[in-house]
This record gives C-alpha cells, structure tokens and sequence, in this order.
C-alpha cells in the first residue's frame, strides 16, 4: 500500500469525522417541519458551526479524490470508515466519557477489520470490466436502494428514519467515491473539455447534494449516534462494490483471502456500530432548541 494513499486516506478520514460532528450539532436545532426538505439546508447556511463543519468535510472530499487518484476504490474506502474514531475522539474531548471496553472493542475491531481486509485482499487496480451494461446496472441498484430507503425513511419519520437515511446516504457516497475515481481518470486522458462533456462529473456534485441532504435529515432527527455508523458502514461496501463490480479492482479471490475479507469487512461494520453507539458521542438537541421557523444551537 503506498504510504501517500494511506496519509490521504487517513487525513480524508480525520476532516470528515470532525465535520461530521459540527455538522450533526448543528443540525439537531433545526426545524422538523424542514425534514428532507432543501429548506433544511438553506437554514443550516446560516450557522457558522455547520459551515465549519462542511468545510472539513469538503477538505476531506477533496482529500479522498486525490487518493482515489493514486488508490483504488477497495483500498480507499476502508480507510475511509475510520473517520468514526475521529469522531469519537471529538466527542470525547467535549463529554469525557472513558473509552470502556465498549470503545477499546470497537476501536479494536474497525482497526483490525481494516487491516484484515486490505492485508487479505492486496487490492489492485485494473482496466473497468463488464462495460457499460454491468456499471450501470450496479449504479442502479445502488441509487434503486438508497431511493426505496428514503421513501420508507419518509414514512417512519422519527422512528427508523435516522438510520434508513444514513445509510441511503452511505450507498450514495459509495456510488459518488467511484464516480470520482472516474472522473480523475477522465481527466488525466482528456482534460477539462472532455471532463465536463461526461456526464460523470455531474453524477458526483447530483449524489453529493442528495446525500448531503439525506444526512442532515437524518442529523436532524437523531443522536449521531443512530445515524453516524450507518453511514460509515455502508459507504465502504458500496464503494467496494462498485470498485471489484466495474472499475477493476482486484481482491485475492482464494477460500483463505476471501474468508478474512469477510471476516475484516464485519469486523468494520461491528467496529463501526460500538464505536458509534459509544456514550461519548453526542446525544441529539440535549441543551439546545429547536425552532419554528429558524435554527439556533446553544
């Protein structure tokens, strides 16, 4: 693994945990009546705490492009999920809650789930496979998944919302990950002219948007404790997905390498959900208000 993708990936990691944070305190406050509405997002532009917050997201964006530039989806994207620890550590400093055996296993897990996955599976790049019928097929799978998540979202409101959202959001992302791989590629073949005559590049700032909007819905709603590992699990298995589906990536595909693989990849979601569920992460709208028609953090 080349040490640049891995300070990429794991600085791309850092900026998005931390914008997470600001971004989900910010969001707690916001008006119910904006949920899954573009109203939310023109209110929360207001609030200089979830500008920061997306300023660190967005460095962190711009961070895994670059890595996706030199890295291959498959290997980006478990680093990626590490973002949860930055989280935590963020979290903590503000309630001082101690790890425990909670946080140590979780910590433990989603470490030793990353470093199974990439040791096991060696990923490596390679020409797209499948051409166009096979790339759009699990584009839409995806993209079907995330639309069928979010109308039910819709329906349970405050219930099941947060997490159906989440990881609507997470699939999106996964799919937005590959979409930038390409684009990188596009632009490295043919410029900018025959950058933006494709239509990939539009395809990242669509899903960007519409996942950044499932998200704050569902920060909005919940602790970030409900949304928060949905979103870090499933955004590396879409992106994987869609790495080994149609960009080429290659795993070791052995009984032995595809056995840790597994293992690794549930050791990052089980990881992920303690990590997540941990005392120290913030609980929701707990000293602020929410307002009628404006939004206001404490």
């Amino acid at each position: 693994m080349s040490v640049l993708v891995l300070l990429l990936s794991v600085g791309a990691a850092c900026c998005l945990g931390f914008g997470f944070v600001l971004q989900q305190q910010a969001a707690s406050h916001a008006p119910l009546g904006d949920f899954l509405s573009p109203r939310l997002l023109l209110d929360l532009i207001r609030v200089p705490r979830w500008l920061g917050g997306i300023g660190l997201m967005v460095c962190g964006m711009a961070l895994g492009a670059i890595a996706l530039g030199h890295g291959q989806v498959s290997l980006v994207e478990p680093l990626l999920a590490t973002n949860l620890l930055f989280a935590l550590a963020l979290s903590r400093r503000r309630t001082r809650q101690p790890l425990g055996r909670q946080g140590w296993a979780g910590l433990v897990l989603l470490a030793g789930g990353v470093t199974a996955f990439i040791v096991a599976g060696r990923p490596e790049g390679g020409a797209a496979v499948g051409g166009p019928f096979r790339q759009w097929l699990i584009i839409g799978v995806m993209v079907g998944l995330a639309l069928l998540l979010t109308a039910y979202a819709k329906r349970s409101r405050l219930s099941a919302a947060p997490v159906l959202l989440a990881v609507a959001a997470g699939l999106l992302y996964g799919v937005q990950d590959a979409l930038t791989r390409i684009s990188g590629q596009l632009f490295a073949e043919v410029g900018w002219g025959g950058l933006f005559t494709s239509w990939q590049p539009y395809g990242v700032v669509l899903l960007g948007v519409t996942g950044l909007l499932l998200v704050q819905s569902a920060f909005e709603t919940a602790p970030l404790r409900m949304s928060l590992p949905a979103l870090t699990a499933a955004q590396p298995l879409a992106g994987i997905a869609c790495g080994v589906g149609f960009l080429g990536d290659r795993l070791r595909m052995d009984a032995g390498a595809v056995a840790w693989e597994v293992t690794g990849l549930a050791g990052i979601v089980v990881g992920v959900v303690l990590l997540g569920m941990h005392p120290a992460m913030p609980c929701g709208s707990a000293g602020g208000t929410r307002e009628s028609s404006g939004v206001r953090v404490a």
